[in-house]
Parts: structure tokens; C-alpha cells; sequence
């Protein structure tokens, strides 16, 4: 496929779909254009090992917002899902960013479609509306504050205690925030699909198989994996509790991606990821498909031609920055 063919299949693709040599050597060449275009690449934890390695900086979805709002970079590649980029972007007007794939994206940010929020916030005008960063620029808008799992109770508890709360779109955090605040806040109905599909049965077998190992989740999880974890925690918090605990081995109830990193800060230590109620794949772990669409191929072609780029319309980046801001401010 030539390279105008590419461009006009974009939109369907969400990548440019032209052929790479195999005899390319992907990640030198993937060194070389960002040395000469001065750009940093930023990788979430959930992208794929090869990903995770050639990245200027992994992170969580908070320490990758604050390393795109710090960046001196003329361009940003976002190795993540679309409202990461879409953040970069917003913090970041001047810069091109750059998303491999244009169609990872979100299913907690997706369960929260921007007319049904904005009915719904104006059914409750007292409110303040707090939004996990899992949410499009849209929902990003009509929020007061945004939070991550990282921040997330802080951000609660930086709120006067007599005023109303809106928090969307997770509920498992938000239910998780309620019982760790004694906030009686008003939740939207969304959810991640990767941390919707942990069993509870097939984590408490490998439990009574490996009875020294800690349980940890993410608190996107639901709440009966959350009542038997010994740790709950950001997905930078799990990283860090695995590296600082004694324990000889860790249950994981988050996505897959993470153990790359824990197993390169921890080499010691027995890593265990939580396995899902059904998959007909075969594989012992939850992955989001989304963050995997994303490849050293797709990010190359990034760089090579500068697409797909992610762009958000100037009034609504304004109205979504306030809420970012703010966060950053907290943080």
C-alpha cells in the first residue's frame, strides 16, 4: 500500500498500514527519528515489554500526565490508550502528538458517552464533579477535578466535606473511595473491562496453591477481589509494593502489562498474574486489548510520517485543561 492510500484508510485503520522491511531494525531506527525529530516517547505500563524498553519514560496514567506537562520535547509519542494522548495534547497545544494507533482505545472511558454525562450532571447542579483521567476531553470539560487511581483519595479529601460529589465514570474506584473517604458520593455506572474480569475462585485457588504469596489489585477491581487483597493500590503503587515487601510472591490483580517492570525492580520475588473467569485464548492473565494494538512497527511508521496525530478543538482543550490543572496542582 503506498503511503496516500494509507492516509485516506487511516480513519478506518487507525494506523498507517504500510509494509516495513523485515530486515529493518526497529528499534534503531526508531532511536534514530526521535533523536532527529526531538521526540519523547511515553509508555504506560500495560504496553508490551518491546515498548516498554525503548520508551524515554513508563509510568502510570498520573506520572505520564506530569511528564507530558514537563516536557521539552518538539513532539510527544503517546505508547498508550487514545485519552492519554488526548491529555498529552491538551497540556500540550504547541506540540504534535502522535498516537501508533488511533483505535486503542478505552472501555471505562468509552462507558461514559458525553450526552448521557452532561444529562446527568445537570440533574444534580449542586454537585462537583469529579472524573477519573480514564475519560475523554469531552467528560474532561464538564469535570471540575480530575483524579487518578494515584491521587484519587487525596482529591476527595481536598473537598469540603458538605459539599456534594458526582464521581464517574468507575464505579469500582468510586465504591472503593467511598469506603476509604466515609464520602457519600453519587457514581456513574462505568467500569474497565479488564478489571471487571477477574475470578474470584480461580485467585483464591492459586492462593491456597501458593499460600506465602500477597494478593494485590487495582482498585478499578471489583469489590469482592478487592475484599481479599492484602494491598490495594495505583498501578504505580502495586510496582512499588512488590519491590518493597518481603513477601516472596504477589497475586496481581491488574493487567498483565505490569509485570515486565516488577519483574525487572524485583527479580526475586514470584510474580502471579490473576487469572480471568473465562478466556478462550488460553493465556493465565487479563490484558487489555486496547493498550496491545499498539507495536514497535506501528510506532515506527509513527515517526516516520508524523500520523496519526491527535488533535482536540481549541475551546474544548481550554475547558478540559481547568480540571486537569487542577489535579496537577494537588499532585
Amino acid at each position: 500500500m503506498d503511503y496516500k492510500n494509507a492516509v485516506k484508510n487511516l480513519e478506518k485503520n487507525g494506523y498507517l498500514d504500510i509494509p516495513v522491511p523485515k530486515d529493518l531494525n526497529l528499534v534503531d531506527e526508531i532511536n534514530r527519528l526521535r533523536q532527529e525529530k526531538n521526540v519523547v516517547i511515553l509508555a504506560h505500563y500495560y504496553q508490551v515489554p518491546e515498548i516498554q524498553d525503548i520508551a524515554d519514560f513508563v509510568g502510570d496514567s498520573l506520572a505520564l500526565a506530569q511528564a507530558a506537562a514537563q516536557t521539552e520535547a518538539d513532539m510527544i509519542l503517546f505508547a498508550g490508550v487514545h485519552f492519554m494522548a488526548e491529555t498529552a495534547k491538551i497540556l500540550n497545544p504547541g506540540k504534535k502528538v502522535l498516537l501508533p494507533d488511533l483505535l486503542a482505545g478505552c472501555s471505562l472511558a468509552e462507558s461514559a458517552p458525553k450526552d448521557k454525562f452532561e444529562a446527568f450532571k445537570a440533574q444534580h447542579p449542586n454537585h462537583v464533579v469529579v472524573s477519573y483521567v480514564n475519560t475523554s476531553a469531552e467528560i474532561k470539560a464538564l469535570t471540575d477535578i480530575v483524579c487518578t487511581s494515584s491521587n484519587a483519595e487525596k482529591i476527595i479529601n481536598s473537598i469540603p466535606k458538605d459539599q456534594p460529589i458526582i464521581f464517574a465514570p468507575d464505579r469500582n474506584l468510586g465504591s472503593y473511595l467511598i469506603q476509604k473517604t466515609g464520602r457519600d458520593m453519587l457514581l456513574w455506572d462505568g467500569a474497565c473491562e479488564v478489571h471487571e474480569e477477574f475470578s474470584l475462585e480461580k485467585i483464591l485457588e492459586l492462593k491456597k496453591e501458593n499460600p506465602q504469596a500477597k494478593i494485590i489489585a487495582h482498585p478499578e477491581s471489583r469489590d469482592y477481589i478487592l475484599n481479599i487483597a492484602d494491598y490495594i493500590g495505583s498501578t504505580s503503587g502495586l510496582l512499588k509494593y512488590v519491590q518493597e515487601s518481603d513477601a516472596p510472591a504477589f497475586i496481581i490483580a491488574t493487567e498483565s502489562g505490569i509485570l515486565h517492570k516488577m519483574a525487572q525492580v524485583a527479580p526475586d520475588k514470584i510474580l502471579i498474574p490473576a487469572p480471568p473467569v473465562n478466556d478462550g485464548s488460553g493465556c493465565a492473565c487479563t490484558e487489555c486489548p486496547y493498550m496491545k494494538r499498539n507495536t514497535l512497527e506501528k510506532i515506527y511508521l509513527a515517526l516516520k510520517y508524523e500520523l496519526p496525530e491527535v488533535n482536540v478543538e481549541e475551546e474544548l482543550r481550554k475547558k478540559a485543561l481547568v480540571s486537569i490543572e487542577r489535579m496537577l496542582e494537588l499532585s
